[in-house]
């Protein structure tokens, strides 16, 4: 490993520089992308909704919506809290939930339908096609819609697909809006057998349904694909010249995620505790290594930006305490909340901009010590410094007060007492008191610490 940095740093400008306007023809501006993909992922939903609707009914369909939201907050925190070291874009997620919800719930259900009815022409076998349907085709081609949300954002966002966080957090997000849509249908369609059955209760075919879907396995969804979304990041983490690896990898972890679809799907065929030993010896234990990956991911994340980032401060973009503060999470939060209570939400607003902008150049700054940066690393290490030095006089004193309120104790020597003899010694200046009891080893818990400010104090005051 190189021990001196392939490119130099910069140094910091006396005001943040403007970038150049740069002309696009008509179908590469930003409003037309945008709007052709709101428009397709739209008519996505209508006709998913008019799919659903119709196989459930109306009352099935709004019962099954009631039920199948409740995960949702849940599973959206999670991967949101996954993502705090580099938060992505909002506009990621939202595009990732509603593929999953929409485009890809689409072409499951048309797909799946059409495969299966296809097999049962030919086998003239409905219940054996309804098990491959089940267990070979559903997992091909669930898990195949849901990586093309994964594959979309690695290919047109590149700038916000870094690592292996990013590719949980699109994955995740996206198998939760699939998981949405499906659990609506499921919810429906058991409420529905159950209005003509008159069965209710615990003993239901819908309390059933809740029970396995949304009390057992609300992961099970985000579980498979996250498996894609991890190819995916560790591809992002490789350098570009590296063609094979960044085929073989996405495409190793989309059939990982199709085997453990399939082998959930196909648990109830295992016999009648079919389903509880998939459950129990493979989905938890899979489930607990990969949130142990995800975790440990994020801690790695912050140790690279408190590594990346002191040699910005040495070259004067940064101040010395902004490395420490922006390697913690719970530094960046105290300083979010300083900036709020004595500068306002407008201020904390630019303190999170600022953590995620100084993440952002660490990373880069990794990837160009490994050499895998590309060729646009001197642009984009130019604009993120810009970024930062245009956020600096409301970012800094909020990560300097959070840099010393959580900075470790440091213990303050105190030198040993003189020796006194239990003795009398001959002459006057021998004699006295002996010293006894305790003496304090350590001074105050932080004897850098600043007080807490006084009531009406304003660090952004000049």
């Amino acid at each position: 490993m190189a021990t001196s940095p392939p490119y130099p740093y910069p140094t910091p400008p006396s005001s943040a520089a403007g970038g150049a306007l740069r002309h696009a023809h008509w179908w590469q501006r930003r409003w037309v992308r945008y709007g052709a993909l709101s428009t397709l992922l739209a008519l996505s939903g209508l006709v998913i909704l008019a799919l659903v609707r119709e196989q459930t009914g109306t009352e099935g369909f709004l019962v099954g919506l009631g039920l199948a939201v409740l995960p949702v907050p849940l599973l959206m925190a999670a991967f949101r809290w996954l993502d705090r070291v580099e938060p992505g874009p909002w506009r990621n997620l939202v595009f990732a939930f509603a593929w999953g919800a929409c485009a890809a719930a689409l072409i499951a259900i048309v797909a799946n339908s059409f495969a299966t009815r296809w097999i049962a022409t030919a086998t003239a076998d409905p219940s054996g096609a309804n098990t491959l349907g089940a267990t070979v085709i559903a997992p091909v081609v669930e898990e195949s819609a849901k990586a093309a949300a994964v594959l979309l954002v690695f290919l047109f966002r590149r700038r916000d697909f870094t690592g292996i966080i990013d590719g949980v957090v699109i994955a995740g997000v996206t198998a939760t809006g699939f998981a949405f849509t499906e659990n609506i249908l499921y919810l429906g369609t058991a409420f529905g057998t159950d209005q003509l059955t008159g069965n209710d209760g615990i003993a239901s075919v819908t309390a059933a349904t809740f029970f396995v879907r949304v009390v057992m396995s609300p992961f099970a969804h985000p579980l498979f694909t996250v498996l894609t979304g991890i190819g995916f990041g560790i591809t992002a983490l490789s350098s570009d010249h590296r063609l094979l690896r960044r085929v073989v990898l996405p495409l190793t972890g989309l059939l990982l995620a199709m085997g453990m679809h399939a082998l959930w799907n196909g648990s109830a065929t295992f016999g009648p505790f079919g389903f509880i030993a998939v459950y129990g010896a493979f989905m938890v234990p899979a489930f607990g290594l990969l949130t142990w990956l995800v975790i440990w991911t994020r801690q790695r994340e912050l140790r690279t930006v408190r590594t990346e980032l002191p040699a910005y401060a040495a070259a004067g973009w940064l101040t010395p305490p902004e490395p420490f503060a922006l390697g913690s999470m719970r530094a960046r939060r105290i300083a979010r909340t300083y900036a709020r209570r004595y500068a306002g939400k407008a201020a904390a607003r630019e303190v999170a901009r600022y953590e995620a902008y100084a993440t952002s150049l660490a990373f880069l700054r990794h990837r160009g010590r490994q050499g895998r940066a590309g060729t646009g690393f001197v642009n984009r290490e130019r604009e993120l410094l810009n970024e930062l030095w245009a956020r600096r006089d409301a970012a800094r004193p909020a990560l300097e007060y959070a840099a010393r309120v959580t900075a470790p104790p440091v213990p303050v020597y105190v030198p040993p007492a003189p020796y006194a003899s239990p003795w009398p010694m001959h002459g006057p200046a021998t004699h006295g008191p002996a010293v006894h009891g305790p003496r304090a080893a350590y001074g105050p818990t932080n004897p850098y610490a600043a007080p807490d400010p006084a009531p009406g104090f304003n660090p952004y005051r000049s």
